[in-house]
């Protein structure tokens, strides 16, 4: 006798399957931006842990998270992220690590008509020139990296040093700009790129101090770099010399921690742990050194940041549809470990706070790295819509 299997249990895994909500996060987790996507990947999960209460669950759907690694080529992020959307059929991504991979990346987005949250690739033309309606951003763009630095330089002459690709690249275009539209009076002498692999900064560090050393003070070099930051190799061909000062970007804390003997120097950053004062960031800071005894990094409160962007889309939404996705995120205001962010409708760039450092002189621990000089609110980083929307 044929077994008759009821409708509902014949059902039951598919309205299963059609319950869950799946979400991919690529990330360069081989190659020259590893340490940056194993700290996006460690925050993006604590965010969804702190956000579901540890249920992985929103608006009673399991949330599942596919990890993709993309080793920063563009090639291999545009296909990792064609089969997430198409093979994977995920609700929405996140990704990726290197500018050039996620350049590469928003088109798939168009094409597959799904959204993807850009973290942390940083270059502008995310949100600019190559952007589409498919696009949001949650890491902060080059040109937010440029006002904040920019509101530090009042007068004077800047060169910049930076790497020979999409991110360093927007990044110093951005840095000009900033300068004008914070009314700095100091001039941009020079800029010098090197290979992202490059580790003689002999001949690039020589032609900037020839371009700086007569100009009018204060003489202020930028370093603009991902990865292994050159500034101590740069600091040993003692630019003190020509009058010229240094002022890095914010960078990952095992690099923070090699700047002890730059006391005093002052720069700007997208999080350090000890800045923002909120429930969540204290939270997140408990937490991570329990578990990594050490504090969130950078990138690991952009994973974070991520996750946020995620929840309230979903939870908003009600679920995955793309256009309801879209509708609910334009203008969207969510919680993260620095506090609110948004993002902008025109563009899809979340709208955030920047911090003005200063290296600490007296260092009570390892991780005692640097003290807030001031806040720099979104409000005073009008950063200017670039699409062509």
């Amino acid at each position: 006798m044929k077994k008759i299997i009821p409708l509902c249990l014949a059902l039951a895994p598919l309205l299963a399957g059609a319950q869950e909500l799946k979400v991919a996060l690529i990330a360069g987790k081989t190659g020259i931006l590893e340490p940056y996507a194993k700290e996006t990947e460690a925050g993006f999960m604590l965010g969804l842990e702190y956000l579901t209460k540890g249920k992985m669950e929103i608006n009673g759907r399991k949330l599942k998270v596919i990890v993709k690694d993309d080793q920063s080529k563009p090639d291999l992020g545009r296909t990792l992220l064609a089969e997430a959307y198409g093979d994977d059929k995920v609700d929405i991504a996140v990704g990726t690590s290197s500018s050039g991979s996620a350049i590469a990346m928003l088109p798939v987005a168009a094409e597959y008509k799904k959204v993807l949250i850009v973290e942390p690739a940083v270059a502008d033309a995310i949100t600019g020139a190559k952007w589409n309606k498919y696009i949001f951003r949650t890491a902060r763009n080059s040109m937010q990296d440029g006002l904040a630095a920019a509101s530090t330089f009042k007068q004077g002459s800047v060169a910049f040093l930076a790497q020979d690709y999409a991110f360093g690249k927007d990044a110093v275009k951005a840095a000009r700009e900033a300068l004008q539209l914070t009314g700095s009076k100091a001039s941009v002498v020079h800029e010098e790129y090197a290979p992202q692999t490059a580790t003689d900064f002999t001949a690039s560090a020589q032609r900037i101090f020839d371009k700086l050393k007569d100009k009018p003070q204060p003489r202020v070099l930028q370093i603009i770099w991902a990865g292994p930051n050159p500034m101590n190799k740069i600091a040993d061909m003692k630019p003190e010399r020509y009058g010229i000062t240094l002022a890095p970007g914010g960078n990952i804390l095992p690099v923070l921690k090699t700047w002890k003997a730059f006391a005093g120097t002052e720069g700007t950053i997208y999080y350090y742990h000890a800045f923002p004062k909120n429930p969540m960031n204290d939270w997140f800071v408990a937490e991570h050194m329990k578990r990594y005894k050490s504090p969130p990094d950078m990138f690991t409160a952009g994973g974070f940041t991520a996750a946020s962007a995620v929840v309230a889309a979903l939870a908003k939404a009600g679920g995955g549809d793309t256009q309801k996705l879209i509708a609910a995120m334009e203008g969207m205001e969510f919680d993260t470990p620095k506090g609110k962010m948004f993002f902008r409708k025109e563009d899809h760039q979340a709208m955030q706070p920047m911090y003005h450092f200063r290296i600490k002189k007296e260092q009570k621990n390892e991780w005692d790295l640097l003290e807030l000089v001031r806040e720099i609110p979104a409000s005073e980083l009008p950063v200017p819509i670039k699409n062509k929307r």
